[in-house]
C-alpha cells in the first residue's frame, strides 16, 4: 500500500483536482482524507487553505482488467449476432371424447325430438363512418427578440469612456469589501469587440470564489454595467491572477485523463455540475477523440457533463 501524499489549495475541489492531474488518476481512484476544509476568512483575512491527504487504491492488474474487457466484449457480440430460435408450434393433441355407456333403455323408447333447424344470417359489415377532420389550430410563434449586433468600437473617446464605467464600478465594489489597494488594468481588444480587465491584490481569492463562480457573477454585473444605454453589445471578461487560464489547463487535463478511464472501462463517467463556460472546454478537449464523445445533461446550474464511448 502506498504511503498518503499530502495537497493543499484554495478550496477541497481544487486540492482533489491538483492531486489527480500530478498523480494521474480520476478521483474514483484515490483514498482521500480531508485534513483541513479551508476557510476563506473575513473580507479574505484570516483565510486558511484546504488540506487534504491521498494515496492510490490498489486496483486489479492489467492483466486481469483486460481479461474482464475482452471477456465482456466477446459477451456483447454474442448475444447480438446469436439468432433467435423462432418456437416451433406445438401439435394440437387430439380431443378424446369420453363415451358414456347408454342407460338401461326402457320398455317404451322415447322418439327423438324434430331439430329445429335455425338460419344463421350473414351479418352485413357496417359501412365505416366518415371522420371529420378537426381544424387544427397553429400556434403562433413568440416573436425572438433579437440579440444586439457586436460591433467593433473605432472612437478612442468612446473607448475610454466604457473603460471608465468598467473600473469605477469595479473600484466601488471593492471599496465596499474593504478588499484594500486593487489595481485594475483594462484594455479593450479591437479584434473581437472585448473588454478585458484584470486587477491584482494581496488576495484576490475571495473574487475567484468557490470554482470561478464568484467572479463570473461579478463579470455579468460589470457588463450590465458597461453596456447600459449601448446600441452595440461589448463582451466584457473578467480575469485575476491568470485564473481562466489556469482553470481552463485544469480542465483539459481532467478531460483528457476521463477520457482515458472511459476508453479502458468502457464506462460512461458523470462530472460535476459546471457553468457553460467550463462545459465548452471540456467538449472542445475532447471534440477530436476516436473513442469518447461527450454530451450535456440536466437543467442549470445542475447541468453537467457526460463523458461515454462512441457508437461505432
Amino acid at each position: 500500500m502506498e504511503d498518503y501524499i499530502q495537497f493543499s489549495a484554495k478550496t477541497k475541489s481544487e486540492a482533489i483536482t491538483k492531486a489527480c492531474i500530478e498523480l494521474g488518476v480520476s478521483s474514483d481512484q484515490l483514498e482521500i482524507q480531508v485534513i483541513s476544509e479551508g476557510s476563506n476568512g473575513f473580507f479574505g483575512i484570516g483565510s486558511k487553505p484546504a488540506v487534504i491527504k491521498v494515496r492510490k487504491i490498489e486496483l486489479v492488474s492489467e492483466e486481469e482488467e483486460m481479461k474482464e474487457i475482452v471477456e465482456t466484449v466477446k459477451l456483447d457480440s454474442f448475444k447480438e449476432e446469436t439468432p433467435v430460435e423462432e418456437k416451433k408450434p406445438e401439435p394440437v393433441k387430439p380431443v378424446k371424447k369420453e363415451t358414456k355407456e347408454p342407460k338401461a333403455v326402457s320398455e317404451k323408447p322415447r322418439q327423438p325430438k324434430p331439430v329445429k333447424e335455425k338460419v344463421v344470417k350473414e351479418k352485413q359489415p357496417r359501412e365505416p363512418k366518415e371522420i371529420k377532420e378537426k381544424p387544427v389550430r397553429e400556434k403562433a410563434a413568440k416573436p425572438v427578440k433579437p440579440a444586439k449586433p457586436v460591433e467593433i468600437i473605432t472612437d478612442p473617446e468612446e473607448i475610454k469612456e466604457v473603460e471608465n464605467r468598467a473600473r469605477i464600478f469595479l473600484s466601488e465594489v471593492f471599496a465596499s469589501m474593504n478588499l484594500g489597494e486593487v489595481e485594475i488594468t483594462s484594455k479593450y481588444n479591437t479584434t473581437d469587440g472585448s473588454l478585458e480587465v484584470d486587477f491584482e491584490g494581496e488576495d484576490m481569492g475571495i473574487l475567484i470564489g468557490k470554482r470561478g463562480q464568484t467572479l463570473d457573477s461579478l463579470q455579468y454585473l460589470t457588463s450590465l454595467v458597461v453596456n447600459k444605454g449601448k446600441s452595440n453589445y461589448i463582451r466584457v471578461k473578467l480575469d485575476t491572477e491568470d485564473y481562466r487560464k489556469r482553470r481552463k489547463e485544469t480542465l483539459e487535463n481532467l478531460a483528457r485523463g476521463i477520457a482515458y478511464k472511459v476508453r479502458k472501462t468502457r464506462k460512461p463517467v458523470i462530472l460535476e455540475p459546471m457553468n457553460p463556460y467550463e462545459r465548452r472546454i471540456i467538449h472542445s478537449a475532447l471534440q477530436g477523440n476516436k473513442f469518447v464523445e461527450t454530451v450535456s445533461e440536466g437543467e442549470e446550474p445542475y447541468r453537467h457533463v457526460v463523458v461515454k464511448l462512441k457508437r461505432n
